[in-house]
């Protein structure tokens, strides 16, 4: 059995109880806030929400000054762009330039460049036209030689005769140096045996105490340029007596 001051005890807490759950349907709810903090690696807690939107409004100035700093050197690179397109068409232009001036050398050397051996066969030229000049005009024509004077004196056709063939042997004699000034040299191969690379046979025949295959006639000298045959010699070969 309860005694009486128990259940007086009893009933009062009964009374507060409901008192107090009373109070707190009246009340405003009172929102509660959860923050959970998590521990990194080091062992340190993570920055609270209030925190981390610190940091993140101090990030963003340095932000907008790296865009600033992005730009200028966007401009700058494109500034160097610029000058490098400019000096490489500027490049092009000299090399167009350059081959331009180079085909027009290679033409003018191909047009002058005999110009040389051209000059040197000037005094050649000159001495045949003393030659020639030494004729006299009267000899120069058949008719007009029988009837001059000339032809009734021997020796002095002779002279004259003389003097054509002196003044064509030196023209010969000066042409054959000028060429060799320029790597031409005349070879006369009579004697030597037949080579078909350097001689041209325009015939054979048969000669006393001649070996066959040998050269007996040249109708023309052969020529070569710096050791290269520039024309075969035209040339009669002995042939087998057979």
């Amino acid at each position: 059995m309860f005694s009486v001051p128990a259940l007086r005890n009893a009933a009062a807490m009964s009374v507060r109880r409901t008192a107090t759950v009373s109070s707190m349907k009246g009340a405003t709810a009172i929102p509660v806030v959860r923050r959970r903090c998590y521990a990194t690696e080091e062992g340190k807690d993570t920055p609270k929400e209030g925190e981390e939107a610190a940091a993140g409004n101090a990030t963003e100035a340095p932000k907008a000054e790296l865009t600033e700093d992005v730009k200028k050197m966007l401009a700058e690179k494109d500034k160097q762009i610029s000058e490098l397109k400019d000096a490489y068409l500027r490049c092009l232009a000299d090399q167009e330039n350059v081959r331009e001036r180079s085909r027009k050398e290679i033409e003018t050397t191909k047009e002058y460049a005999i110009q040389k051996f051209a000059k040197d066969l000037l005094d050649t030229v000159d001495i045949l036209n003393m030659a020639l000049t030494a004729v006299p005009s009267e000899l120069r024509e058949k008719s007009s030689c029988l009837q001059s004077e000339l032809a009734k004196d021997a020796e002095k056709i002779i002279d004259q005769l003389t003097n054509l063939y002196t003044g064509i042997s030196m023209t010969e004699s000066e042409l054959i140096k000028a060429l060799k000034r320029h790597g031409v040299e005349r070879e006369n191969p009579e004697g030597e045996a037949f080579d078909p690379n350097r001689h041209q046979a325009l015939f054979q025949a048969p000669v006393p105490e001649k070996e066959a295959g040998t050269i007996f006639a040249v109708q023309k000298m052969g020529y070569t340029l710096k050791g290269r045959v520039l024309r075969p010699a035209q040339v009669g070969v002995v042939s087998d007596s057979q």
